[in-house]
């Protein structure tokens, strides 16, 4: 078996960087920009597009828990966070707030960076992974 280390600028499995996909979780779910506009924006194909999408949207809660445990983690003074009207935009709060807790605690951090570090690269990764959870 060979090991590799990802950098923070790409998500395991994912030939595009984080950064990229972060932003299009972003477009699509809180600017509320069509798949089509996304797309054009990002410069990735449509259903690469869609597959990031799908597969953020099926692990929305799971990703949520994870980056609050984070926020909560970075910030002990952060208070309860009500759910928002979908499960990906609670996710993408529960991202946006353990950045902001990074960020007071640690010291500036891009986003996307932290998004990808924070899960070891696996914020869109599928079920039948063979790598398991724990390395």
């Amino acid at each position: 078996m060979t090991h590799v280390l990802l950098p923070v600028l790409v998500l395991l499995r994912r030939l595009d960087l984080s950064a990229v996909i972060v932003e299009t979780l972003v477009a699509r779910h809180v600017e509320c920009r069509s798949r089509r506009e996304v797309t054009s924006t990002v410069g990735a194909p449509w259903d690469t597009v869609r597959g990031w999408l799908r597969r953020f949207r099926r692990r929305a809660g799971e990703i949520r828990a994870e980056f609050l445990a984070l926020a909560h983690r970075w910030d002990a003074d952060l208070g309860p966070v009500e759910p928002r009207s979908t499960a990906a935009l609670d996710a993408l709060e529960a991202m946006g707030l353990a950045a902001a807790a990074a960020v007071r605690r640690f010291g500036p951090t891009p986003l996307w960076a932290l998004v990808a570090g924070a899960s070891d690269g696996r914020l869109l990764a599928n079920t039948s992974s063979p790598i398991p959870a724990d390395g």
